[in-house]
């Protein structure tokens, strides 16, 4: 068998596994909702490739010119769509094929992905009014070609860099100052004259006869240098080379005061600082919370009643929503010892409502800054912290019903990444919009101030009736209890 049979039986295992998985039936709505964000992805993209085109009046060149823009936000939208291979490699590592062999299929199965492809819709529109502006035939189609290897090119970055981050949440440093590089001249002299000759560069740089080939050549030298990394590591993942035994272990007997439901908040506390997937989520949402709230705090860029108070609610429920978009995912694992004695999931969930709910703490102190400078009042983020604590916890918690697909807690190279079902996008979309439409609407027709009041009352409300929300989720899951048992360890990593 050689390497292209290989690669076709390796894409027909891939898609069959999809298919056999458990979560099918609800990966059909997922996949649904993500065909549909990628239609509406390639109409934005077909409307910007219209605009550069009539702005170059027939001058090759300007999509290159851009191109530090646009590889710069697929590398941000990349960690949405696209996962390592190391996740579809596992199963065949101890297969009687050459190591690489499975790793190589992969690899190659990034440079034609359909999400690659998708950026033809920029870049065709464009070449085609370039054509009819009278450029020549073959100056458009090497300024097509070099614009599309400059995507593949970028898919090979984002795996070095993202299988690096999966190591260590630092590594997402240098991968934004690598982007941030091509700006520095703007930066550093922000007049017309310097992006012009920037701009001048790049054309001249990009449709030189030397450009083509440096592309291809640092395309392959990333596909060796990924190709192993990828084995390394998920050698190294699954063999478990890289556990330790813990040198000390905290008690944290403050919550023995609690009973079980202080036994379940240690367990909690624990993984998050513990486990490598939720300790990794946690940094990024601590992260992006601060990165947001001194944009808030210290510039102008969101200062419209809209932008700030969408990333209040943002900062608020940016954890929570991560985190408890997969709630019980990372009880799957041990699930049925729960399931043992009466009652014990209330006590969990319970726990879990204490926690996320304490953790508001953290972006509420992280946001006084835009309270010292005006942008925010502290009704405004009391209103949001307990709506996020009562109402949206609420929704997000019905998804404990439903959710069937156990969570790796130490895997990062080698783990599933797919949605579970489609009503997590939908509550997730919710979770962040609706609110923010709430807050419109009172703010047409009773004002902010009255709005803030009303918030407080609503996520009280539910902050109180907890323990009944509780029990009616916990009625539900046992009415369910054999179908997400079979679910949850149907889809474990072992």
């Amino acid at each position: 068998m050689n390497k292209f049979q290989l690669y076709r039986l390796l894409r027909k295992n891939t898609n069959l596994s999809y298919k056999r998985s458990p979560a099918f039936e609800q990966n059909k709505w997922a996949k649904l909702l993500i065909y549909f964000g990628a239609g509406m992805f390639a109409l934005y993209l077909i409307m910007y490739g219209c605009i550069v085109g009539m702005a170059a009046k027939g001058e090759a060149g300007m999509m290159l010119a851009f191109a530090p823009f646009y590889m710069a936000i697929d590398f941000l939208l990349r960690f949405i769509v696209q996962t390592t291979p190391g996740m579809m490699v596992k199963p065949y590592i101890l297969q009687p094929i050459s190591r690489y062999t499975a790793i190589e299929c992969f690899l190659i199965g990034e440079h034609v992905s359909g999400y690659n492809l998708l950026w033809l819709c920029m870049f065709v529109p464009y070449s085609i009014i370039q054509l009819f502006a009278g450029e020549s035939f073959a100056l458009v189609l090497l300024e097509l070609v070099t614009c599309e290897l400059l995507m593949i090119l970028n898919s090979q970055i984002y795996l070095f860099f993202r299988t690096l981050i999966n190591r260590s949440v630092l590594w997402l440093i240098p991968g934004l100052v690598f982007y941030a590089l091509p700006f520095t001249p703007l930066m550093l002299s922000p007049k017309a004259d310097t992006f012009d000759k920037m701009v001048d560069m790049i054309i001249a740089q990009g449709l030189s006869w030397y450009a083509l080939p440096i592309v291809l050549l640092v395309i392959c030298g990333l596909f060796f240098v990924n190709r192993h990394m990828q084995f390394i590591f998920v050698y190294e993942e699954i063999s478990k080379k890289t556990e330790r035994a813990l040198k000390h272990v905290s008690e944290f007997a403050f919550f023995n005061r609690f009973g079980l439901v202080g036994e379940y908040l240690k367990i909690e506390l624990k993984s998050n600082i513990r486990n490598k997937t939720m300790r990794t989520r946690c940094i990024y949402s601590l992260c992006a919370v601060i990165a947001f709230s001194l944009l808030v705090a210290y510039t102008t860029i969101y200062d419209s009643e809209l932008m700030q108070n969408f990333w209040c609610l943002y900062c608020f429920a940016l954890y929570g929503v991560t985190a408890l978009i997969k709630i019980m995912g990372q009880e799957g694992n041990y699930i049925e010892l729960l399931m043992m004695h009466r009652e014990n999931i209330i006590a969990l969930l319970r726990a879990k409502f204490i926690f996320y709910s304490a953790v508001l703490i953290i972006p509420f102190v992280i946001m006084l800054p835009a309270v010292f400078t005006g942008k925010y009042t502290i009704l405004m983020l009391f209103a949001y912290m307990l709506l996020t604590a009562g109402f949206l916890h609420f929704v997000i918690f019905q998804l404990a019903v439903y959710n069937k697909q156990t969570l790796p807690l130490q895997l990062k190279v080698t783990a599933k990444g797919n949605f579970e079902n489609g009503m997590q996008l939908v509550i997730e979309l919710f979770a962040l919009f609706g609110p923010v439409l709430i807050t419109g609407l009172g703010y047409l027709l009773v004002g902010l101030t009255y709005t803030y009041i009303f918030m407080c009352i609503v996520g009280l409300a539910f902050i109180i009736a907890h323990p009944i929300w509780i029990r009616n989720i916990y009625t539900r899951m046992m009415k369910r209890r054999y179908e997400n048992l079979e679910g949850f360890m149907n889809t474990r990593d072992f």
